[in-house]
């Protein structure tokens, strides 16, 4: 085993910081709060979440045809959707999130997602993280391209929440990782102190792997200090039992204390409907309405970043339109996209939308792709971190915008 990929599984590179006292120019800039720096929180949402019962095309008769259990029902009937735009309307568990649209921070963008057509959970989430759908040969992810585009060099520029670091942040540019929920703070093999002295000793060079080594530990043990501090505060009231929100607080408050953190991420399982989908009650019901309150403590906790951040919440594919006989839906191709932010023009559905009649259906099965996924993250980088066209498609290799979203307000 090479010693880099030691100390990759041993958990040294899967570290995060946040305050450190250090001679190091990365820490040191960290002492003048930067209110004006870009965020961007990518939440992915693993196993093809059915966006069409989630922002709700409540119009159409088709809907309702094709999904006589499952359907949400219109506006104003029991457990009806919370209307939009008088087209499309809210899953009622998601509530929380009324008022972000109601102050226009909360976007969808419908019929969008990847032009590839692989049904493949695994292939799609790797098209969809590498930005490069059908090219198998991507060497890491966009968000660790992005890293290499705008990075000061800090081992702790983004963060994700997880133990293991996701496709979509993999690649040459190093990232920080805390686990999630209550093993967010549990010693790593490296926080021994006869572990951590063998190691210090060996990697104390100037050679390369050594200086990231050195960073790696530095950034475990800020990261440490600062979570037993959050942790310390936390427990003056009980916190939510939902993992997702307890994840969403933290890194909130990591992003609020350190504006060097300028990239989150956060991956949730558990929307693969095929059985017992449910409509206003039920397994969709359920996970739907946990993620609405870990998006409402995400963007309570960040508190003044808030303005000057962008989330985005993505699915690998989306639902077939015809429930199955299980009383679910199987694997799709359209779904919809979810955007917030200060700065976010807010308030609407994006996307072409091109009906559910069966003669508009992808492969007569499927909501049809209107918008490429890429069109709507290109916004993002452009509008929001201000991205040129260099590294724009640095970020984004062989890809020519087909549509401009207007998603940001410049």
């Amino acid at each position: 085993m090479k010693r880099r990929d030691f100390l990759i599984q041993g958990g040294i590179f899967s570290a995060s910081a946040i305050a450190a006292v250090s001679s190091n120019p990365w820490i040191a800039r960290s002492a003048t709060p930067n209110s004006d720096q870009k965020r961007l929180i990518v939440i992915f949402l693993r196993g093809a979440v059915d966006g069409l019962n989630i922002v709700v095309p409540y119009s159409e008769t088709a809907y309702y045809q094709a999904r006589p259990q499952i359907a949400i029902p219109q506006p104003g009937k029991e457990g009806g959707v919370i209307d939009l735009d008088g087209r499309f309307g809210l899953h009622p568990v998601l509530d929380f999130l009324m008022p972000f649209w109601q102050q226009k921070s909360l976007a969808f963008v419908h019929a969008c997602g990847s032009p590839d057509p692989t049904r493949s959970h695994f292939d799609a989430q790797e098209y969809m993280e590498s930005a490069t759908p059908g090219n198998k040969h991507t060497q890491d992810g966009w968000m660790n391209r992005l890293l290499g585009v705008i990075s000061q060099k800090t081992p702790i520029q983004a963060v994700s929440v997880g133990e293991t670091t996701p496709w979509i942040l993999s690649g040459r540019m190093p990232v920080a990782n805390i686990a999630s929920g209550r093993n967010a703070n549990r010693p790593l093999p490296i926080d021994r102190p006869q572990l951590a002295a063998v190691f210090d000793q060996l990697y104390g060079g100037n050679d390369a792997l050594s200086q990231t080594y050195q960073q790696g530990r530095m950034a475990r043990q800020a990261i440490m200090n600062d979570l037993d501090s959050e942790m310390k505060m936390a427990n003056n009231g009980a916190p939510s039992p939902d993992g997702f929100a307890s994840d969403a607080q933290r890194l909130a408050q990591l992003m609020l204390k350190d504006p060097r953190i300028e990239l989150g991420f956060i991956a949730l399982g558990g929307w693969d409907t095929h059985v017992n989908q449910g409509s206003t009650q039920g397994l969709l019901a359920r996970n739907l309405k946990k993620l609405g309150s870990g998006l409402a403590t995400l963007v309570e906790g960040l508190g003044s970043v808030y303005q000057n951040t962008t989330i985005v919440v993505m699915s690998e594919f989306g639902r077939t339109v015809k429930q199955n006989d299980n009383g679910g839906t199987d694997h799709g191709h359209g779904n919809v996209m979810w955007v917030l932010g200060g700065n976010i023009r807010g308030g609407k559905v994006y996307g072409e939308w091109p009906g559910l009649s069966t003669t508009q259906l992808y492969q007569g099965r499927d909501l049809a792709i209107t918008t490429d996924f890429r069109d709507v993250i290109s916004a993002v980088l452009s509008d929001h971190l201000h991205l040129n066209e260099a590294k724009l498609n640095h970020v984004l290799p062989n890809y020519v915008s087909a549509e401009k979203v207007a998603l940001i307000i410049k």
